[in-house]
């Protein structure tokens, strides 16, 4: 009798336990339910887009770098020696004066003091990333850059809206184009401009280098806008990483001058900029030197 009454009371006691365990567990659950607690996140920073068919995709990289600070260039000197180089916005075509965006800019400089002298404007219309190289091997053309203070490179526009025929589908009232067209010749030409920068660098180590970003002259068009601007945004992005690199390198924007101001800006062939355009171009690259 005695060994029974103290199964029953163990049963009792374990019943009593496990009810008590389950009514807690329960309680936790609905905590748990109404009020989650996120997990730490696996997920990598959202990549730059890309064109696949119709539509913008993400694709997956490493974690991109954290702004740099901005760089501190050093002095020019107080009489700047002026060489331009690359393809015809640096030669200034479109504009009904012939002055473009250099001798735009060397006047601005002298007219605020700034004592500026062009001289070499070694660019040529139609100028690509691939013909400039070789171009950076002619003793000439190093001899001139080598004179500089101030060497303003224009470059790149072909690579991507000639390299494409966009240019001259567009002129001619055609835009039917695969957008994927439009990055194919980024990443090689980017390469290509980064060697340049470098020896361009290599032949004058003490000149202030100044690239012009590009801009996309074809937004206004529908079928255009977005996989040029994803285009243009790209190729901006890999030059300013170049740039980043040697502390007496700038970039100046052009993309948010032109965006929405193309009747203002663009002269009669809807690719060059106008005497408006080469003057804002002007404007914003003497804001950077004075």
């Amino acid at each position: 009798m005695n060994s029974s009454k103290w199964i029953w009371r163990i049963t009792a006691s374990v019943s009593v336990i496990v009810t008590i365990v389950l009514f807690v567990g329960f309680i936790y659950a609905i905590q748990d339910i109404n009020s989650p607690q996120a997990a730490p996140s696996s997920a990598k920073p959202s990549a730059p887009a890309q064109i696949e068919g119709d539509t913008v995709v993400n694709t997956p990289e490493s974690a991109p770098e954290k702004d740099a600070e901005a760089k501190v260039l050093p002095p020019l000197p107080e009489q700047l020696k002026v060489t331009a180089i690359g393809d015809s916005l640096a030669k200034g075509t479109g504009d009904n004066t012939g002055s473009g965006f250099v001798r735009r800019s060397i006047q601005i400089l002298n007219d605020n003091g700034r004592q500026s002298e062009l001289l070499n404007n070694l660019a040529i219309n139609g100028l690509t990333t691939e013909a400039l190289l070789p171009k950076l091997e002619e003793k000439g053309i190093q001899y001139a850059l080598q004179q500089a203070d101030l060497i303003l490179l224009s470059i790149g526009g072909n690579d991507l809206f000639k390299g494409s025929g966009l240019l001259e589908n567009a002129q001619a009232g055609e835009v039917e184009l695969d957008p994927k067209q439009f990055m194919e010749a980024v990443p090689q030409a980017t390469e290509r401009l980064k060697q340049i920068l470098e020896q361009i660098r290599v032949i004058n180590p003490e000149a202030r280098v100044v690239y012009i970003g590009l801009y996309h002259p074809f937004s206004d068009l529908k079928e255009l806008l977005l996989p040029g601007n994803i285009a243009v945004s790209t190729w901006n992005h890999a030059a300013q990483q170049v740039v980043n690199r040697d502390p007496n390198m700038m970039m100046v924007p052009t993309f948010d001058l032109f965006q929405g101001k193309l009747d203002v800006y663009l002269s009669s062939d809807h690719f060059h900029p106008n005497s408006n355009g080469y003057q804002a171009i002007a404007e914003r690259i003497s804001q950077g030197i004075l």
